[in-house]
């Protein structure tokens, strides 16, 4: 715990992935760690596979001993509890070491906010970490701890995961209890590791219902020793740059030389990006009122005032919308017998770390600030489990990820497929500068 306070101090100056660091309080849970190894031996981690475990916090999501921000000025008067998440955290034996920073409300994929400069990539400080789990994904990829938990409700754990060159998992729908609730029947709460093995352990300690998400689902994913020769259906989505082409591909012959059969396939839905603005703009518009509009982070405003123009009915055609997908694609991998898809997790490298997308999607009055992703956000709206993998880098240097998705409830699978490639590959992924993958753990 020293080690990692130490370097949250000497390294986070330049990266801006903390908003807020436990300090005090997690030497004192380190040191109760501690203690009660040396008292119980083997038997002080029945029922604690986390004990001593340093995990950061996105900062949507709540903790009592360290402020909630939600990326905002905007002023926050709930009472601090712990989240379903951070209470299994510590019931686990973790010691939250801090929060990180996130765009306001998680509203984009980038993570910039009013509250603490931008999140910068721990691969060239230039570049943004992605959002809205950027901060999440740069602590992990520096060292600054193990892992970290975010959420995700159109790629925020699996876009930053892809440029931070991080394993980031966006459970099944509901798999993990999301309270209070975040982007309406889209966000997913996930962890963030440098190893697919870790996030299947915080996964599972993640996981199982919860009385205050009506959502939330039994069952806890974890990995399969014993793997199967999978049907993967293998996808390309419109902009995927050259180089992130040529690092996925690199993956295909690890697949069909594991037994795997990988059919190549184009997109089988029309991009549902329309229906995501209207869902997430409705959802934005009805969290703040206009009277607050003073403290809104004026690219989030334009979103806002955009969902207050939308009728009930284009609100209901959003979610009729929603629910066909979820039936389209289910029907085709049901009726191909696919077991998983795969493609490149984003199209392309990281772009300005001050910018809230590419700069063609950077004016939030085009709302497209989320159109670039065009591989992360479908799978909100489906609720499928999704994991991104990194599995090299490009020429200039940055990591690229490959996204695999299973059907809903397969989260298992998911995760074990990604772990068989994972020891394939054998890569090491550290920043330049950066920590070894068991440094600060």
């Amino acid at each position: 715990m020293e080690t990692v306070l130490a370097a949250i101090r000497e390294t986070d100056q330049g990266l801006n992935a903390f908003v807020a660091v436990a300090g005090t309080r997690a030497l004192q849970e380190a040191e109760a760690a501690d203690r009660l190894i040396a008292d119980l031996g083997e038997a002080a981690f029945r029922n604690r596979p986390l004990l001593g475990v340093t995990v950061s916090v996105k900062d949507l999501i709540q903790t009592r001993d360290l402020p909630t921000t939600r990326g905002s000025l905007l002023p926050n008067d709930r009472v601090a509890a712990d989240a379903p998440a951070v209470a299994r955290l510590r019931a686990a034996g973790a010691i939250v070491v801090g929060k990180t920073a996130t765009s306001e409300y998680g509203w984009s994929a980038s993570t910039v906010s009013r509250v603490a400069d931008p999140t910068r990539n721990p691969w060239d400080r230039t570049r943004t970490a992605g959002g809205s789990s950027g901060g999440s994904a740069a602590a992990v990829a520096a060292g600054l701890g193990t892992a970290s938990v975010g959420t995700d409700a159109a790629g925020s754990v699996r876009i930053p995961a892809a440029f931070c060159g991080v394993v980031g998992f966006k459970p099944s729908f509901g798999r993990v209890p999301y309270v209070p609730p975040g982007a309406e029947l889209l966000a997913h709460v996930g962890p963030l590791a440098r190893s697919v093995a870790d996030a299947a352990v915080l996964t599972s300690v993640l996981a199982g219902p919860d009385h205050r998400d009506p959502d939330s689902l039994g069952g806890s994913p974890m990995l399969t020793t014993e793997l199967a020769p999978l049907r993967i259906a293998w996808l390309e989505f419109p902009g995927t740059s050259d180089e992130v082409r040529r690092a996925t591909e690199d993956v295909l012959p690890v697949l069909t030389g594991q037994g795997h059969r990988v059919e190549r396939i184009e997109v089988p839905f029309p991009d549902p990006y329309a229906l995501l603005v209207d869902t997430l703009a409705a959802t934005e518009a009805s969290s703040t009122a206009p009277e607050d509009d003073e403290w809104c982070d004026q690219g989030r405003l334009a979103v806002v005032r955009y969902g207050r123009s939308l009728s009930g009915a284009a609100v209901m055609h959003a979610w009729e919308a929603r629910l066909a997908l979820r039936t389209k694609l289910g029907l085709v991998m049901d009726d191909y017998d696919y077991d998983l898809l795969a493609m490149a997790t984003v199209p392309t490298e990281p772009f300005a770390a001050d910018a809230i997308a590419p700069s063609w999607a950077a004016d939030p009055d085009d709302l497209k600030w989320l159109a670039w992703s065009p591989a992360t956000y479908p799978f909100n709206i489906t609720g499928q489990p999704a994991l991104s993998l990194p599995v090299g880098l490009t020429s200039s240097g940055f990591p690229v990820g490959l996204q695999l998705v299973g059907r809903v409830g397969d989260d298992h699978l998911v995760l074990s497929a990604a772990d068989r490639i994972e020891a394939e590959l054998g890569l090491t992924m550290v920043p330049p500068g950066g920590p070894t993958k068991g440094e600060h753990s």
